[in-house]
């Protein structure tokens, strides 16, 4: 059994979550600039709560391929104003910020985010993993190649399975070395991956579990669904629901969506599926 402390709130995960998705960026491939004011945030984060996310992820850095890369000062001002007034106005709400740079983090930290979630896994930023294992707060950590804008480019592997498990085996061991207890490893679909290689990882994705940390799969509305289907991100949410069951049928104990309740019904009937 999985459970995690966000900040002395024990959270098991041995009953898969959800985590919504609030892209603060005027570029993410689906989401980009929908969220004009204070008002919309308000209304997508209370929405996704009332649906049962667990977590809500912010971020402000698209980290699409090919995204416009942006500074660490622009990032901030993004994403600290949204932090401070989700916390405001739901105060119980589980905050997790979305960044690979340490002084974007450092002040959402001083901001009580409760989970940090970074796409390098600290290697882009050498100071993270020191930063988060003094705050002592959950770490996702994703599987990724150079940055958003050359990972496309950076798609050769001796062996896709065993590269991966490789890296996560050293990040992981790299965290434990700062402090950090409690790790989330996210496969990082779309990252320095063809579609071929996503669904190769894809039907190989329990085999991440033998690193014994839970597991969070973020498929939602990725170019592997509407690539495959011939269609686009904004008609993608029956492909991303279809693989939502198989990302929980193959271990993965958080789902991360742009649409929550469609990830709640499928995860309800993953349950019953269960027996539970």
């Amino acid at each position: 059994m999985h459970t995690i402390n966000c900040r002395g709130s024990l959270v098991d995960l041995s009953t898969p979550r959800v985590m919504g998705i609030v892209n603060v960026t005027p570029d993410s491939f689906y989401d980009g600039g929908k969220l004009k004011n204070d008002s919309d945030v308000l209304q997508q984060v209370e929405k996704m709560l009332h649906d049962g996310a667990t977590f809500i992820d912010i971020g402000g850095y698209s980290s699409r391929p090919d995204g416009t890369d942006i500074s660490a000062s622009v990032e901030q001002q993004r994403v600290i104003p949204i932090i401070e007034l989700v916390k405001r106005n739901f105060p119980d709400s589980m905050i997790s910020c979305d960044s690979f740079r340490e002084s974007v983090i450092k002040t959402a930290l001083q901001h009580n985010i409760d989970i940090v979630n970074d796409i390098s896994a600290g290697q882009l930023d050498r100071k993270m993993m020191e930063t988060v294992g003094k705050h002592k707060v959950p770490y996702i950590m994703m599987h990724m190649r150079g940055t958003p804008q050359t990972m496309k480019t950076l798609t050769d592997y001796d062996d896709l399975i065993i590269d991966i498990n490789r890296y996560f085996a050293e990040r992981i061991a790299m965290a434990r070395s700062h402090g950090i207890h409690d790790i989330i490893i996210d496969p990082g679909y779309g990252f320095a991956k063809t579609t071929a290689q996503n669904f190769e990882l894809f039907s190989h994705q329990e085999l991440l579990l033998s690193h014994g940390v839970p597991l969070l799969a973020g498929v939602s509305r990725k170019s592997m669904i509407y690539k495959t289907l011939g269609t686009d991100a904004a008609v993608a949410l029956n492909g991303t629901t279809a693989l939502h069951m198989a990302c929980l049928l193959n271990g993965a104990s958080i789902l991360r969506v742009h649409d929550v309740k469609e990830a709640m019904e499928t995860m309800k009937l993953y349950q019953a599926l269960q027996g539970k």
